[in-house]
C-alpha cells in the first residue's frame, strides 16, 4: 500500500511516496486483540506532525516513519469492543501511521462519521474537535452565556473551537490576522472578529463592557500571551493548546493574583490515552453537536497524497485556513 513516509529529520521536504506493507488484522498496538482496521479515504494534516518530521515534538521517533493522527475512512475489520461493523463510515484518531492507505485505530478513539459530514470534514473532526470540546468543557469548565476569545481562529483548531463554544452556548470573539481570515472565522460562526495586528486586547475588552472574556483559548503561543491573560476578567481562565507562534511564552505568577485568574493546559492526546471512557464520552458529544448543525468543519486545502510536503509546508508558512486534509480515495 501507499504511505506518505517521512525519510529524515528534515521538514516538510524529506516527506516520500513509499510502499511499505499492508495491516491485516483489526489489532492496534497500543490495546491489542482491540483495534478497527480501516481503509482510509481522506487524512487530517496537524501541527504535531509537522515537528514530527524536524524531531521537534514531545514524542520522538524515528524514520522512517509515517506520520498522520487522524483519518475518516471504511470499516474493513473490527475487534468485538469496537462498536463500529465492517462498511461503516468512521473518523479515527490514530496516534500515527495515519497518511497511508490502511490503517489500525484504536477502538475506543473510532467513531460512526455523521452522514452530513464528507471523509474531507471527517478527517478534521477528531484532533482539532475533541481536543477543544476537551478544552472548553474539562479544563476551562465552560458555562453557556460565557464568552470565549479564540486566537488563530482561522486555522483548524480555531474554527473548531469557535463552532464548538458556539454549541455549548458561549459568546465568541475571533482573533485573526487578516481579512481572508476573518471571512473564514465569521464563516465557523464567530460573533465577534478582532485583527492581531491591532489593538485588539481594547477591543475585545470593549466587546465585553470592559470587564473582559471569560475565557481564552491559545494554541498560538508567543509574544500575545500577557495580553491574553490581561483581556480576562475577574476568575477567568485561560487555556493554553500549543506554540504554532513558535515560542514558548513564560508568565509571572503576580499576574495570576492580580485579577485571581488561571491558567491551564489542554493535552487532549495524553489525557485520553489511560481514560477510554473519557474519550467515548467526548466523542459522542461531538457527534450531538455536529447532528445539531453546531459542528461542521472547515476544509481548507485538499490535497492528493503525492503532496503531503506541501500540505505540511502550508502548515509551517501559516498560509492554512481551516484544516488541511490530504485524499487517498477518491
Amino acid at each position: 500500500m501507499r504511505a506518505a513516509q517521512v525519510t529524515s529529520l528534515d521538514g516538510p521536504s524529506a516527506v516520500t511516496i513509499a510502499e511499505i506493507p499492508e495491516p491485516s488484522e483489526p489489532s492496534h498496538p497500543e490495546t491489542p486483540g482491540s483495534g478497527v482496521l480501516v481503509d482510509v479515504h481522506a487524512a487530517g494534516v496537524s501541527f504535531p506532525d509537522l515537528l514530527l518530521t524536524r524531531g521537534q515534538y514531545q514524542l520522538k521517533v524515528e524514520p522512517p516513519f509515517v506520520p498522520g493522527v487522524e483519518v475518516a475512512g471504511v470499516v474493513r475489520a473490527a475487534s468485538d469492543d469496537a462498536g463500529v461493523a465492517p462498511g461503516e463510515r468512521v473518523a479515527a484518531f490514530t496516534g500515527l501511521n495515519g497518511l497511508q492507505e490502511v490503517v489500525v485505530a484504536p477502538a475506543f478513539a473510532t467513531f460512526p462519521l455523521p452522514e452530513r459530514l464528507s471523509f474531507a470534514q471527517g478527517a478534521g473532526l477528531l484532533m482539532n474537535y475533541h481536543t477543544v470540546f476537551f478544552a472548553l468543557m474539562t479544563r476551562a469548565r465552560l458555562r453557556a452565556g460565557e464568552s470565549v476569545l479564540v486566537h488563530g481562529a482561522a486555522g483548524g483548531v480555531g474554527t473548531a473551537a469557535l463552532q464548538v463554544a458556539k454549541g455549548l452556548g458561549a459568546r465568541t470573539i475571533a482573533v485573526v490576522s487578516s481579512e481572508a481570515k476573518e471571512r473564514v472565522a465569521r464563516e465557523a460562526g464567530a460573533d465577534e472578529v478582532v485583527r492581531a495586528d491591532g489593538p485588539w486586547r481594547e477591543e475585545a475588552k470593549a466587546l465585553t463592557d470592559g470587564a473582559g472574556v471569560d475565557v481564552v483559548l491559545d494554541p498560538v503561543g508567543g509574544d500575545r500571551f500577557v495580553d491574553s491573560l490581561r483581556v480576562l476578567r475577574t476568575e477567568g481562565r485561560l487555556v493554553v493548546l500549543g506554540f504554532t507562534a513558535g515560542s514558548i511564552p513564560e508568565v509571572r505568577v503576580n499576574r495570576l493574583l492580580l485579577n485571581n485568574v488561571a491558567v491551564v493546559g489542554a493535552a487532549w492526546g495524553a489525557y485520553i490515552a489511560g481514560r477510554p471512557e473519557v474519550e467515548r464520552e467526548i466523542g459522542a458529544a461531538v457527534n450531538r453537536l455536529v447532528e445539531d448543525g453546531y459542528v461542521t468543519p472547515i476544509v481548507g486545502a485538499e490535497l492528493p497524497l503525492e503532496r503531503t510536503g506541501d500540505a505540511l509546508e502550508l502548515l509551517e508558512r501559516r498560509d492554512a485556513v481551516g484544516k488541511v486534509v490530504v485524499t487517498l480515495r477518491s
